[in-house]
C-alpha cells in the first residue's frame, strides 16, 4: 500500500515537472520620467523609475487614450538635445521580446499637444506617428513589435521629425517564447514583427493579456473589442464553456479570446474585415477560430474558404475537424505582399450557412537593419565626448540605421562581405567643436575623409591617425593643435590632401610627407610658426630643447645687460675726459704766466750761482 502510494506521488511529481521547471520570462517595465518606482491598477504593475536611463526632461503627463497605463510622468525630448534620444537598456538576457512603447502628451498648454516622430527598435526603424493618433484608443497610442535581442541590451529609438517634441510614457520589455509567431521559413532572428492589429471578436471591453489571466509568456498582448465588422453583417456569440488547446506553447493565447465570437447572418452570409495598412509591404495575419456556436455539432457543418485581398488563403476550413472537437482552438498564419492600401479578410461559407471567426491578428514584416560595427559606434562616441559635440546632434542609438535617420556629420557605407556598416567620413567642420582628438579616432578603420577644419580643438595629433590605412583627405586646419606631426602620417598611402595650415604646430615635417609632395599630393603646412624642413618653410636648425631655449635666452640677457653696462661706464668715463678738458682750457692764460715766471726765476738763479763759482775761483781781489 505504502510503495503504491509513493508511486502515485512519483508520477504526480513527474506529470507537473514541465509546468514548474518552466521559468518565469524576463520583463522590465519603465516608467519614463519617474522619479521612484510605481504600482499601478488593477493588477497592481511594477514600473521602475527611468532615472540615469536616458536624457531628454521629466514633465507631468496627460493620458491621450484610457488604456494607457496610469502614470503621472513622460519624457520628452527637445529638438535642442539632437534629433535623436534613445533609451538604451542593459543587462537584458537574449531573446525574443514583445517590445512596447506608450505615448503621452505633455501636460502644459504651451506645447504642442501632438507630436509626430519616429520610432526605432535595434536601429530599425518600426512605426512613424500619424496625425490624429492622440484621438485613438486602439494601436495608434503606442507602438509595439516583436524583435530578437542578441547582445543582453535593447535600444529604444525616438527621431524627431520637426512636428514637436517626442514624448514617451512608458516602456515595456517582455520575453516570449523564441519561437512565438513563427510564420515559416522566412522567419528568423533578422525579422522584426511589428503589431499593426489585434482584435477580439464580438469581445465588448479592450484587455490586455493579463486582464484575461494569461500567461506570462504570451507578453501581455493588447486586444482591441469589435462588435461587428459591418451593420447588419454580423452577430456577436459567446460562451462560458473551457476551450481546449488555448494557452499553449509557443504563443500561449488566454482562453478567454477563443470565447467571443462573430458570425455572419443568413442575410450577409460572407464575413469581411478591411484594415488600412502601408503599400508594397509584407504582412503576416493570423486568424483564430473555435467552434462555439451550440449549432454546430460536428465535422462537415460548417465549412469555408478564407480569401485575402482576393486570393485564397485557405480552402475548406472546418473547423471542428481541424481542432478535433467543438471548443476548441486553431491558428491559422498566413503572409502575404500588398500593394495597395488596404488588407481584406473574406471568410466565404460552402457548407452551411455562415462562418465563425475569434480574433484576428495583423503584423507587418520588417526585416531588421543591419548595425554598425559596435568598434566604430563606440570610437564615435568617444570622439563625441573628446571634441565636446554639441547637444544639438545627438548622437545617439546607431550612425548609420535607421537609414532614414543617420547621425549628422557621419556618411555610411555597407560592408556587403560581412552584412554591417562602417563609417566612410566624417564632415564636422566649422561646428564649434572643443576637447582635443582622442586616439580612439583610430578604430574608425575604415575612414576615407575626416574633416574637423575650423573648430577649437586642442592638443597634439594623435599617431593612431596613421593607422587608418584608407585615409585619402584629412583636413585639421584652422584649429589649436600643437606639438609635432606624428611621424605615422607618413605611412598613409592612400592620402591625397592633407591641411595642417593654421595650427601651432612645431618641428620637422617627417621625411616621408616631405616626399609624397612630389607625387602630385596637395599639403598645406601654412601658418605654422614652428615647422620647418621643406620647401615652403623655414629650414631646421639645431633642435634645441626646452630648458636650452630657456638657457639661451637667459644668456642673451645676460650679455645685453653687460653692453648696457659697459656702455654707461664708456660714457661716463668719455664725460669725465671731456670735463677735465673744458676745465683745463679755461685756466690756461694764468698756468701759463706762471710758468714764465717760475722760468725767469730759475734763470736769474742759474746765474747767480755762476758768478760766485767765478769770484772764488779767481781768489779774493788784491787791494792796491
Amino acid at each position: 500500500m505504502q510503495g503504491k502510494f509513493i508511486s502515485l506521488l512519483l508520477i504526480f511529481i513527474i506529470a507537473l515537472t514541465p509546468c514548474s521547471s518552466r521559468s518565469v520570462p524576463f520583463s522590465m517595465r519603465i516608467s519614463c520620467g519617474a522619479r521612484e518606482n510605481v504600482h499601478t491598477p488593477p493588477t497592481n504593475t511594477l514600473w521602475f523609475k527611468d532615472f540615469a536611463y536616458t536624457g531628454g526632461i521629466p514633465y507631468n503627463a496627460t493620458w491621450p487614450s484610457f488604456i494607457t497605463p496610469r502614470l503621472k510622468t513622460l519624457r520628452y525630448f527637445p529638438l535642442s538635445t539632437g534629433p535623436e534620444n534613445c533609451y538604451n537598456l542593459d543587462r537584458v538576457p537574449n531573446g525574443h521580446y514583445s517590445v512596447r512603447i506608450f505615448f503621452g502628451l505633455v501636460s502644459d498648454p504651451n506645447f504642442e499637444n501632438e507630436p509626430l516622430f519616429d520610432v526605432s527598435v535595434e536601429g530599425t526603424l518600426i512605426y512613424s506617428l500619424a496625425s490624429g493618433w492622440s484621438n485613438h484608443d486602439d494601436e495608434q497610442v503606442f507602438a509595439e513589435a516583436l524583435v530578437y535581442l542578441t547582445d543582453r541590451s535593447v535600444s529604444l529609438c525616438f527621431h524627431s521629425t520637426g512636428h514637436g517634441d517626442p514624448a514617451v510614457l512608458s516602456l515595456e520589455i517582455l520575453q516570449v517564447d523564441n519561437k512565438a509567431y513563427n510564420f515559416g521559413p522566412e522567419s528568423s532572428q533578422g525579422i522584426i514583427l511589428r503589431t499593426v492589429k489585434r482584435l477580439s471578436c464580438g469581445a465588448g471591453k479592450p484587455k490586455f493579456d493579463v486582464d484575461y489571466s494569461g500567461d506570462l509568456w504570451g507578453g501581455d498582448r493588447f486586444w482591441n473589442p469589435i462588435t461587428t465588422f459591418g451593420q447588419g453583417s454580423d452577430s456577436a456569440i459567446s460562451t462560458e464553456n473551457g476551450i481546449k488547446g488555448s494557452s499553449i506553447s509557443p504563443n500561449f493565447y488566454p482562453e478567454a479570446l477563443y470565447q467571443t465570437a462573430l458570425r455572419s447572418t443568413d442575410r450577409k452570409p460572407d464575413l469581411d474585415y478591411t484594415l488600412d495598412v502601408d503599400a508594397n509591404k509584407n504582412y503576416s495575419v493570423w486568424l483564430h477560430f473555435a467552434e462555439i456556436d451550440p449549432s454546430v455539432t460536428g465535422e462537415g457543418q460548417r465549412v469555408f474558404d478564407i480569401s485575402i485581398n482576393g486570393d485564397v488563403a485557405f480552402k475548406d476550413v472546418d473547423i471542428v475537424k481541424m481542432s478535433g472537437d467543438r471548443y476548441s482552438a486553431i491558428v491559422l498564419n498566413k503572409t502575404i505582399a500588398v500593394n495597395g492600401r488596404t488588407l481584406t479578410i473574406t471568410l466565404h461559407p460552402t457548407r452551411g450557412s455562415n462562418v465563425i471567426i475569434n480574433a484576428i491578428e495583423v503584423f507587418e514584416v520588417i526585416v531588421a537593419e543591419s548595425k554598425t560595427f559596435t568598434d566604430e559606434v563606440r570610437a564615435l562616441q568617444t570622439l563625441k565626448s573628446g571634441l565636446q559635440l554639441p547637444l544639438r546632434f545627438g548622437w545617439n542609438g546607431d550612425p548609420c540605421v535607421p537609414q532614414q535617420h543617420p547621425w549628422s556629420g557621419a556618411d555610411c557605407q555597407f560592408d556587403d562581405q560581412r552584412s554591417r556598416w562602417v563609417i566612410d567620413g566624417l564632415g564636422l567642420g566649422n561646428q564649434g567643436l572643443r576637447g582635443f582628438l582622442p586616439k580612439d579616432i583610430s578604430k574608425l578603420r575604415h575612414l576615407q575623409n575626416l574633416n574637423l577644419s575650423g573648430n577649437s580643438i586642442r592638443g597634439g595629433i594623435p599617431s593612431s591617425l596613421g593607422t587608418i590605412a584608407g585615409l585619402e583627405k584629412l583636413d585639421l586646419s584652422y584649429n589649436f593643435f600643437n606639438g609635432s606631426i606624428p611621424e605615422s602620417l607618413g605611412q598613409l598611402s592612400s592620402l591625397q590632401i592633407l591641411n595642417l595650415n593654421g595650427n601651432s604646430l612645431s618641428g620637422q615635417v617627417p621625411a616621408a610627407l616631405g616626399g609624397r609632395l612630389l607625387h602630385r599630393a596637395s599639403f598645406n603646412f601654412t601658418d605654422n610658426a614652428g615647422l620647418c624642413g621643406i620647401p615652403g618653410l623655414r629650414p631646421c636648425g639645431p633642435h634645441l630643447s626646452t630648458a636650452g631655449e630657456i638657457g639661451v635666452g637667459v644668456g642673451v640677457f645676460i650679455v645685453f645687460l653687460l653692453i648696457v653696462i659697459c656702455s654707461m661706464c664708456w660714457w661716463k668715463r668719455r664725460q669725465n675726459i671731456l670735463r677735465a678738458q673744458r676745465i683745463a682750457a679755461r685756466d690756461a692764460p694764468y698756468a701759463k704766466a706762471r710758468t714764465h715766471f717760475a722760468r725767469d726765476v730759475q734763470l736769474v738763479r742759474h746765474h747767480g750761482h755762476d758768478q760766485t763759482r767765478t769770484a772764488a775761483e779767481n781768489g779774493p781781489s788784491l787791494l792796491s
